[in-house]
Order: structure tokens, then C-alpha cells, then sequence
């Protein structure tokens, strides 16, 4: 799995002080530890930016990008802002993301073959809600992966997000069981190695104990990776999660085993 940190994020203070402000040390600061944790890519959520969408988020990256290459993902529902990241970043970027939705059809779906960048596309229905059962959710995939093949980009760009759901839901266990299926079935179905990607914070919403919220993650976690997820949204700076991501990797690793590497 490639290990995306979810942790330059708009709900955190240090970071909304630092966007409000334009000072550029506190995500400076967080994106080196981020590297230093491991990362393999930095997600940038900035939530909608209702003001001064494409200053903000040019500020980020460009603050991210002096001191890491590390590939970004910019996560927005705001396609102005998409635009100015796609403009200025200097590595790979993923956008984050579309779905059925008329409107993210139109605005923001044509922006990755605008500039070749990679597409998060998420198993929502037209009106942005989650399927529950099997079927639909194979449908929605279809849907999408035809939607950017009528838009001019290519089946390696599309990554889906089958949405993890809360657990708090009525049927929050039964989604995401239902998830690692899908996981698993997508690239039969498509006919080519689909890459996938989850937020496993999505789990615990709602959930105060972190005591409990990590030994969820932590087992989900290593449900998502033995089911074969190409990507998850971690917090890398949380030790347990971490080590558990890294201690999954040498396990489906190719490589010889050793123990040296725990």
C-alpha cells in the first residue's frame, strides 16, 4: 500500500492558522515530519475554500513543495482551487476527487485530462450517496471509469474510493465488509489492475475513546491490505496505525522476510 498522509488538513488549527495568516512554517514543519514518518504522499485537505480558493491552496503547495517532492493529492470540492495546485505543483498530483454528480462531472473531472493528472473517483450515486449493496456499487465503478474514458482519460489515471463508512452507521459493519469485496472484484470487473484507495479516519467518526478508535483502524487496516488496497489515507503520525501499515507492507511484500525490517 502506499502510505498517503492525511494530516495537512483545514479542520486542523495549526494548519487553518497557518492558511489564515500565509505563514508557511507550520505546514513546512508538518510536511518534513510527514516525510520523516515514511510518507509516499501528502493529501492537502482543504475543505471547500469559500474565500480566496486559488491563493490559499497555491500557498500550500507551494509551501509543501520547498521542502519535499513527495506527490500531493489535493483534496477540495472547489475545482478554482484544483486548478491553481494543478498550475504550480512541481510533483504528481492526484485530484481529490469526482463522482457522479453532475456538477463534479462538468468542473472537475475534465481538469485531469487537462493536465494528466491521476483522478480519485468515489462509488457515490448522482445525487453524492453511497450505495449499499454489491451491484450498485459495481455499477457506479463502471459508470465512472466510463466517464473518463469519454473525457479523455486513460484507465491508469482513475483511482476509486469505495468509501469507507462509519461504524456508528445502522449498517456501518456491513459497507465496509461489503468493501473489501469490492476491493477485491473491481479489477475483474474492469478488466484492467484498478487502483483503490480508502480514508481510514472515515471509520471511527463520531468515536472519543482513541483507545478504541486505534485498535478499529489498526484491524481494518490489515483487513484493507490483505483484500489488496493500492492506497490509504493514514495518519502518519500516529505510531500504532503507522507500524501496523509498514508491519502489512513486509507482509505482502514480494521481498524475502525479515525480521530486521519490524
Amino acid at each position: 500500500m502506499i502510505l498517503a498522509a492525511d494530516n495537512i488538513r483545514i479542520t486542523n488549527s495549526i494548519i487553518k492558522g497557518a492558511v489564515d495568516s500565509m505563514d508557511p512554517v507550520p505546514a513546512k514543519d508538518m510536511a518534513r515530519q510527514l516525510y520523516a514518518a515514511g510518507a509516499n504522499a501528502i493529501d492537502i485537505n482543504t475543505g471547500p475554500l469559500t474565500s480566496r480558493p486559488e491563493e490559499k491552496m497555491e500557498f500550500l503547495v507551494h509551501s509543501i513543495q520547498e521542502v519535499t517532492d513527495l506527490p500531493i493529492i489535493l483534496d477540495t470540492v472547489n475545482p478554482s482551487a484544483i486548478r491553481a495546485g494543478l498550475g504550480i505543483s512541481k510533483s504528481r498530483v492526484i485530484i481529490n476527487g469526482f463522482s457522479l454528480e453532475q456538477d463534479k462531472l462538468e468542473k472537475i473531472l475534465p481538469l485531469a485530462a487537462e493536465f494528466d493528472a491521476d483522478i480519485i473517483g468515489y462509488l457515490l450515486d448522482s445525487n453524492g450517496l453511497p450505495p449499499f449493496d454489491t451491484e450498485a456499487r459495481i455499477n457506479i465503478a463502471i459508470e465512472l471509469y466510463q466517464k473518463c474514458r469519454e473525457s479523455g482519460i486513460s484507465e491508469d489515471r482513475l483511482i476509486i474510493d469505495p468509501i469507507v463508512a462509519p461504524l456508528l452507521w445502522n449498517d456501518g459493519t456491513t459497507r465496509n465488509m461489503d468493501l473489501l469485496k469490492i476491493i477485491r472484484i473491481l479489477p475483474d470487473i474492469l478488466g484492467f489492475p484498478v487502483r483503490t484507495i480508502a480514508g481510514l479516519s472515515n471509520l471511527t467518526s463520531g468515536k472519543k475513546d482513541m483507545e478504541k478508535r486505534i485498535i478499529l483502524q489498526k484491524t481494518y487496516l490489515s483487513m484493507l491490505s490483505a483484500s489488496g488496497l493500492s492506497i490509504i489515507l493514514i495518519d502518519m503520525l500516529n505510531k500504532p496505525l503507522l507500524k501496523t501499515a509498514k508491519t502489512c507492507n513486509l507482509l505482502t511484500s514480494e521481498k524475502p522476510f525479515s525480521v530486521f525490517e519490524l
